[in-house]
């Protein structure tokens, strides 16, 4: 039976490693190189159109052209009209020229459905980006197996023969031992600083989503019961018109259901995300405290020579760092799907009214609703002027006989009160304030100059011309009426998104980039614990191998007889 040198058995690992390294070398500088060729200015751009959509050429490094699809395209989800017009409800394809990847479900052909977290093939193509990763883990998990396995194999079937010792070679695995146990230190120290500030990144922008809903709802809830007190608005005997208060019930249900949606969907969306960020925090937390122990007791074991202790530490890290690469490739795919969405909330700041997949995060208020609501409070707001104001100038500054009764005569007098402006036309439009007017913000103080004291008929016994009862009644409809005229800018922006879209400009500009570079910590920190642990498992093998050399070749020649000891040359 053909036998190996333990020398030439322990050093089968070191193919392994060095394809290892290349491989993980090669696939993160392929990426650099792929996005630095899409920027460089050097390329033969050739612009063509075909349907709205543009393709550039570009010349390969083979002289072959090839085409891919930049900028945005939008598609019409319900077609063009009869003349070629397109229609008002459309979709947009988000960061298409980012995720324009292969995809593993379509024959591995280009993946042109843009970020879409909900689409499967989007899931592919990005999952594809990490089967590098994957597959190193593969090629690791057999080939050290199978070496593992070959040297066991040897052990136990072939005699051993006496070997040598050199000092330099127990040097050099020394210190390369204890060069990559520090850098599995610190990469488990990256690894578990950049979950806890990726963590505590993505609690704040959810947190952030999540308030910003809740302001829209509770904003949303606020409308409706003013636009529910407004029905139940009488001043003196009058009240608003029954088609007004039943466009006020058709519109109150809406706003309801269109406040329950935003809150309900974003809370669901930011539970479901938080319980797996939760579940990944705890397995990287994990994962670090072994990776650290794992190395610590590795180099301890391998110091003190305890050889079984090392050999059931080697087939553990052997385990423990596939999974890690396979953890590199989740997180290399997180990282690409965080930029993605980053991406895609740039371009949809750009397009705000258009359908797209971020309407899953932070859906948008139906347009429809939205501007109901705006015209229905504008006519609520300017019915209730007119009510105020017609009691007014009917009732508080009429001088009527002595012989009516209260309430139409309450024995008035004094200086006319001055009238509610209305801040809307007739048919809605903004309207400025005349002389002799006053405004929502100081009616109710003005007023309070033309209120008399009453007797127990409720009959005015001092000069004024608005009893305690109609300064109440009209101080609640100018109250309602500021409401509905103050949410009025708030509806607007219901209307046009823009609400959503200063919320992903926010998320884009202040959240995004500690997003991504927490993501890339993560990634970095397994890359060097997996890169760090695994070359520690060769070298404790390998340092365990040259301390029983050194042993045996101590003890022989301690025993035979040949020369002086090494304790006594220093060694």
């Amino acid at each position: 039976m053909l036998c190996f040198r333990s020398v030439s058995i322990s050093y089968l690992f070191l193919p392994t490693v060095f394809f290892l390294i290349f491989s993980t070398f090669f696939f993160s500088f392929s990426s650099s190189s792929r996005e630095l060729v899409s920027q460089s200015h050097h390329l033969q751009f050739k612009p063509i159109q075909e349907n709205s959509v543009f393709y550039f050429y570009y010349t390969g490094l083979f002289g072959r052209e090839e085409d891919w699809i930049v900028g945005q395209r939008r598609f019409i989800a319900e077609g063009s009209g009869t003349n070629g017009s397109v229609n008002n409800s459309s979709s947009l394809i988000l960061a298409a020229e980012r995720t324009r990847r292969r995809d593993p479900l379509n024959n591995f052909n280009r993946y042109t459905g843009g970020w879409n977290i909900s689409e499967r093939h989007y899931w592919a193509s990005v999952g594809f980006t990490a089967v590098p990763l994957f597959i190193v883990a593969l090629v690791w998990f057999a080939i050290f197996g199978l070496s593992l396995l070959l040297i066991c194999c040897c052990f136990c079937c072939c005699r051993r023969e006496p070997y040598g010792y050199s000092r330099t070679a127990y040097a050099l695995s020394l210190i390369f031992l204890i060069l990559f146990t520090i850098s599995a230190i610190i990469g488990c120290i990256v690894l578990y600083t950049g979950q806890g500030k990726f963590y505590a990144s993505t609690e704040d922008t959810l947190e952030y989503v999540v308030q910003q809903a809740n302001v829209t709802a509770d904003s949303l809830r606020n409308v409706s019961g003013y636009l529910a007190a407004a029905k139940g608005i009488k001043v003196v005997s009058v009240l608003l018109g029954p088609d007004v208060q039943t466009s006020i019930d058709e519109i109150d249900s809406k706003i309801n259901s269109s406040a329950t949606t935003v809150s309900e969907k974003t809370e669901s969306n930011s539970d479901t995300i938080q319980e797996v960020l939760h579940d990944v925090r705890l397995c990287l937390i994990i994962l670090a405290a072994v990776m650290l122990l794992l190395t610590f007791l590795g180099f301890l074991f391998s110091i003190l020579g305890m050889q079984s202790l090392v050999s059931i530490l080697v087939v553990m890290g052997w385990i423990l760092v596939t999974g890690t690469f396979v953890l590199c490739g989740v997180f290399l795919l997180l990282h690409n799907v965080v930029a993605d969405t980053c991406v895609a909330m740039d371009q949809w700041v750009q397009n705000p009214t258009a359908h797209t997949a971020l309407d899953d995060i932070l859906p948008c208020v139906d347009n429809a609703t939205a501007n109901e609501s705006l015209l229905r409070s504008k006519q609520v707001s300017f019915q209730l002027v007119n009510v105020v104001n017609q009691v007014i100038n009917n009732m508080s500054n009429a001088n009527f006989p002595a012989f009516l009764p209260p309430p139409v005569n309450v024995n008035q007098s004094g200086p006319l009160v001055p009238v509610l402006c209305n801040p809307f036309n007739s048919d809605m439009t903004e309207r400025q304030c005349i002389t002799g007017e006053v405004g929502f913000d100081n009616a109710t103080q003005v007023w309070k100059n033309y209120v008399c004291q009453v007797s127990s008929r409720g009959v005015c016994t001092t000069v004024g011309r608005l009893t305690p009862d109609y300064y109440d009644q009209m101080a609640a409809a100018v109250n309602v009426s500021f409401g509905l005229y103050h949410y009025g800018p708030f509806l607007v922006q219901l209307e046009d998104c823009t609400f959503v879209r200063d919320t992903f400009t926010d998320i884009s500009r202040n959240h995004c980039p500690g997003l991504k570079k927490y993501v890339k910590w993560i990634y970095v920190g397994l890359v060097m614990v997996s890169v760090a642990v695994m070359l520690s498992l060769v070298f404790w093998v390998l340092y365990a191998r040259e301390r029983r050399h050194r042993v045996y070749t101590k003890h022989h020649m301690n025993g035979y007889g040949h020369g002086p000891s090494e304790e006594g040359r220093g060694i």
